[in-house]
């Protein structure tokens, strides 16, 4: 596990770009030559943990001994007080599914979903999170917002008596046009790309990313006179503007997405890709080469007297899915990451990121102010090369974290200084499963360190689960992880997010499993927080499931027959099943 000493002094390439208010284009300004400091409190203890020794290996948890570790852990970092146990339970919410609102700005399939709402909360579900796309509410032209599904969606969950997460996602969704998934960047941001393709991210190679707008520009008007920065700032106005009687009501939380994914890094793999990356062990590619990043660099490099190192990034490899030995710049011995050089651009790099999220931090901050919702970024689960030293597909990511330095505590500082909490998947993954095929990777110590680093500044955090998992395997990973988070004194929150709602999840037996983890997650307290607004909103019972799921199958069923009279082939009809639901494009 890498943690570095907060007092360790290191080289620091700071940020070219100006920390200011303002949100207009500004100039790069020198570089600065010492790191800028934000420390923790001053330490009471000296203290060497075994989470900074190399030998240090297996598994902490409150169970088998790392308690001990994780308060030599605390006092190392200037977190002291009394160990015990957490007595609240952690709320558990289901993601919805993502074309829940259609392009056309219209709720889908509102029977199914609302059958569905109705039997999560006979399971004692707290909430949903809701996506809203960018590309969905101001797709056509700039600062003309279409709200109206959200709206009806959020009136939806409240009148079934749930609580509602909002995702800000200001990236595209699926792999093409021919998904049917596909939601792209707004219409207008898309033609703005087509003229000034350096918006996009690029590798080396040339290759444009299109998930998201080059955090390079985040200052600069490309956007039809605005900058991104404004942009993402006028949509969080308008939404707190238009849900406002909502907000910390119902809307109890904004996650507010800050790249491809909605996730604070780098497009260094595409997101079609990312979901099998750890399979491949793909290293990624720094993606350093449109004009706007190109420039900083420059400007970076010629602050520091060396200008050389301001013509790109490093080469990775020839082919990306080498191991970081077979590569000049990640290689355990002698590789270029640890020269003058490879520090100075890797500094850069994460610092350009660590500034584009503290931006949108400010602005969130702001404009949240009083409105009692919390607020929460994401960060990407990247764990297939964390058993290297050089942890390369994280470096290429975005996050300077490598066998001896914390590249996720400062990002922790960061969001913890604007009231941020954290959101991370990989919650259900093993390490005995995944070191079967990939022997470097570790989701377990990864996902152990940001735990730590998010305890260690005292932020809530928000689990995930990377794909739809429905094996009693990993509900117990699950509850495992959040123990180890909850455990110690005054600790912060800790809730789950389940990714996502489908027709499998309703199924007989996954159904059992899920109710028996929701449980299990709230301490069997299941109704402590339905919302009281009055009108139709009321308890529910377990009828109220069996209701549910035998309404999802009658219109499937409806919606099958239908099809077997239209159609020349001959289909086979699913044996009856209360627990079927679907939600496909369809």
């Amino acid at each position: 596990m890498a943690i570095a000493s907060p007092s360790t002094t290191t080289f620091s390439a700071s940020f070219c770009c100006k920390r200011a208010e303002s949100t207009h284009p500004t100039l790069f300004p020198s570089i600065l030559s010492t790191q800028r400091a934000h420390r923790l409190p001053t330490r009471r203890f000296a203290i060497n943990s075994r989470l900074n020794s190399s030998k240090f290996c297996g598994s902490l948890s409150p169970d088998n001994g790392g308690s001990e570790d994780f308060e030599q852990y605390e006092l190392h970092h200037g977190f002291t007080g009394p160990m015990e146990r957490r007595k609240k339970g952690s709320p558990v919410y289901v993601m919805l599914p993502a074309d829940s609102v259609a392009k056309d700005g219209k709720v889908r399939r509102v029977k199914v979903l609302t059958a569905s709402l109705r039997a999560l909360v006979t399971a004692g579900v707290e909430g949903v999170v809701m996506e809203v796309w960018w590309g969905v509410v101001e797709r056509e032209k700039p600062m003309f917002y279409n709200w109206g599904g959200y709206l009806d969606l959020v009136a939806l969950a409240r009148r079934c008596g749930l609580k509602v997460r909002a995702v800000l996602a200001f990236h595209q969704h699926g792999i093409g046009p021919g998904d049917p998934l596909w939601i792209s960047l707004p219409q207008w941001v898309l033609e703005e790309m087509d003229k000034d393709p350096d918006i996009a991210y690029a590798d080396r190679f040339g290759r444009r990313n299109m998930e998201y707008i080059s955090l390079g520009c985040d200052m600069f008007p490309v956007l039809k006179g605005r900058s991104p920065l404004q942009a993402y700032s006028d949509f969080m106005m308008n939404f707190r503007d238009t849900f406002r009687p909502l907000l910390g009501s119902v809307i109890t939380g904004v996650q507010v997405g800050m790249g491809p994914a909605g996730e604070l890094r780098y497009p260094s793999c595409p997101s079609q890709e990312l979901a099998r990356a750890w399979r491949s062990r793909e290293l990624g590619e720094f993606q350093c080469y449109d004009k706007y990043m190109a420039a900083c660099l420059n400007a970076c490099a010629h602050d520091v007297g060396m200008r050389e190192w301001g013509h790109g990034g490093p080469i990775v490899a020839g082919n990306l899915m080498h191991g970081p030995d077979n590569t000049d710049f990640f290689k355990s011995n002698g590789g270029s990451r640890n020269t003058p050089y490879g520090e100075f651009f890797l500094q850069w790099y994460s610092g350009m990121l660590l500034l584009h999220g503290e931006r949108i931090c400010r602005e969130a901050k702001t404009i949240f102010q009083g409105t009692e919702v919390d607020t929460s970024a994401k960060l990407a689960g990247i764990h297939w090369h964390y058993g290297t030293q050089s942890h390369p597909s994280e470096l290429t990511a975005g996050y300077y974290n490598t066998s001896r330095r914390d590249g996720y505590l400062p990002i922790a500082r960061m969001l913890g200084r604007y009231g941020f909490g954290l959101c991370c998947s990989v919650f259900g993954m093993r390490d005995v499963e995944e070191k079967q095929t990939n022997p470097v990777s570790s989701p377990e110590d990864f996902l152990k360190q940001l735990l730590l680093a998010a305890r260690v500044c005292q932020i809530p955090m928000e689990g995930e689960n990377s794909a739809t998992f429905l094996e009693e395997e990993s509900y117990e990973q699950v509850l495992k992880m959040s123990k180890f988070f909850s455990y110690g004194p005054g600790n912060p929150s800790f809730a789950f997010n389940f990714m996502r709602m489908d027709r499998y999840l309703f199924e007989q037996h996954n159904w059992a499993r899920f109710t028996r983890f929701v449980r299990q997650m709230s301490g069997a307290n299941i109704f402590r927080a339905r919302l009281d607004f009055g009108g139709d909103v009321h308890r529910t019972s377990m009828s109220d499931a069996v209701q549910a799921k035998r309404c999802i199958y009658i219109l499937l069923r409806k919606k099958n027959q239908t099809h077997i009279q239209t159609s020349k082939a001959n289909l086979i009809l699913r044996p009856p099943s209360l627990g079927l639901c679907t939600y496909s494009s369809t």
